[in-house]
């Protein structure tokens, strides 16, 4: 009798084993994907509305708000230490100042090129023109305004927290809290430059807040863990509420949307990677776990813990670095939602309503998007940045409300190139400056690009791959 010996399995059996992929965090969010969508069109199709939603559709509901909710809790304590600790560790850096200046200028230069390719479909493809939609549709939000946007950097508190209370019919009082990521910025940056002029004094403030933001981050990094059950939640819930006929009427615009956003994500964001040297390989694969979680999420901004994760332990760019660039990206760098999104949008309004735009006002959409992106700050999807645009051409905001219901649909590739568009500058400006690790850029993966770094002692330190893959193992395994 021959006896077969095999390798016990980590509960000590010697039954049947997944194969390592499936334990992958890629394969999750997918497996997550396809459930999800299972789960949603039962739902709809089980009569579920977003008004009445049924047991299926409620559940769907629930699991992923409260799961962006997990991810926005943490959004202002983070955001605000990992800002703070970024810019006491520039001191360590010899070229801050460049960095910054550099981090800038990458952001206007793939702005501009995205808007250029949305400005490029939108006369190509016609988006607004023989359109099934009446014309009869109403906003009845606030137009863009630059001194209400530039008043708004002004932070009302210490931290830019804003609350509003609403009574309904019952009388209960509900009061919602809500926060504008561009005033934490504002607020972190001036905390951070202080403390980097008091110099000695401020030590003691400086250690506490690199130790807050450890305990952040491991918080964080429970949350994401569980993102395939947040997918399963979110993606479910986007198709019982608005299911696959909401693109009908309006096909053709959320075509050029999806093949503007193509072409950056997988043409011009692998264009730049390439001609600096870079694998696309890698930072795909290196950036793919933030990309998905932001399509799901629809937040660039609960993406961020993952996005500044994969930044640095997947692509290379130094933790000093890549916690300024990343944060300050989050609510700045948005390729989709403020540059292609308006320029097509802008398009499609000017052609429902028979406007003939001249070579000027294309230009000026190129401007606002550029230089406006920074207006979506805080907020869900691109509305503002939307109405920003609209008003400054002088088109009707009417066409706001004519493009409110596919949002959604919309957001999710929006974001997602957001994101893509987050790590790619910081990696691009890294290399450029000679800073990037490229021995953890061209690592091999090992399904697990976000593993949790806890056991490093020196948050900047860059340890070898080989021994960061093996303890990164190890404390996924954990």
């Amino acid at each position: 009798m021959t006896t077969q010996t095999s390798t016990p399995s980590p509960a000590g059996n010697t039954g049947f084993r997944l194969p390592a992929w499936a334990g992958s965090f890629g394969f999750q969010i997918i497996a997550a994907l396809i459930v999800g969508l299972g789960l949603g069109l039962l739902a709809k199709y089980t009569g579920s509305t977003k008004a009445n939603p049924n047991a299926l559709g409620a559940t769907l509901q629930t699991i992923g708000s409260s799961y962006v909710s997990l991810l926005q809790t943490a959004v202002v304590p983070l955001i605000f230490t990992a800002v703070v600790s970024s810019i006491s560790n520039l001191r360590q850096v010899s070229n801050a100042a460049k960095l910054a200046w550099n981090t800038l200028l990458w952001f206007a230069i793939t702005s501009l090129i995205a808007v250029l390719i949305g400005i490029g479909l939108g006369v190509l493809l016609q988006p607004g023109a023989s359109t099934g939609i009446t014309q009869e549709a109403k906003y009845s939000g606030k137009s863009g305004d630059w001194w209400a946007f530039l008043i708004g950097l002004f932070p009302k508190n210490f931290l830019g927290l804003g609350a509003s209370s609403t009574v309904a019919e019952s009388g209960a009082v509900t009061t919602a809290v809500s926060f504008n990521v561009l005033q934490i910025l504002v607020i972190a940056i001036a905390v951070g430059v202080a403390a980097l002029k008091v110099g000695k004094a401020a030590e003691p403030f400086l250690n506490l807040n690199a130790s807050a933001l450890a305990v952040i981050q491991k918080v964080l990094w429970w949350i994401i863990r569980i993102a395939p059950l947040g997918t399963v939640g979110l993606i479910g819930n986007a198709v019982a509420v608005y299911g696959w006929d909401t693109i009908g009427s309006l096909g053709k615009f959320t075509f050029a949307i999806y093949v503007g956003l193509a072409l950056v994500l997988f043409v011009v964001y692998p264009v730049l990677v390439r001609t600096h040297g870079l694998s696309v390989k890698q930072y795909f694969s290196g950036v793919w776990p933030a990309v998905q979680l932001a399509f799901v999420s629809r937040s660039s901004v609960g993406t961020l813990p993952l996005t500044q994760r994969v930044t640095e332990r997947s692509l290379g760019v130094p933790r000093a670095y890549a916690s300024f660039a990343v944060p300050l990206g989050a609510t700045t760098k948005m390729d989709g939602c403020a540059a292609i999104y308006p320029a097509i949008s802008a398009i499609f309004v000017a052609q429902f309503f028979g406007i003939q735009l001249d070579f000027s006002q294309y230009l000026l959409i190129a401007l606002v998007s550029v230089l406006g992106s920074a207006a979506t700050a805080g907020t869900t999807g691109a509305v503002v940045m939307l109405t920003l645009t609209l008003s400054t051409l002088g088109l009707p905001l009417a066409g706001v409300g004519l493009l409110l219901a596919i949002d959604p649909i919309l957001d999710m590739g929006r974001t997602a190139v957001n994101v893509a568009g987050q790590a790619l500058v910081p990696t691009i400006v890294a290399k450029r400056q000679g800073i990037l690790d490229e021995a953890l850029y061209n690592a091999p993966r090992n399904g697990d690009p976000f593993a949790d770094d806890s056991a490093t002692t020196d948050p900047t330190a860059a340890a070898p791959a080989t021994e960061r893959d093996e303890r990164e193992l190890a404390d996924a395994k954990a």
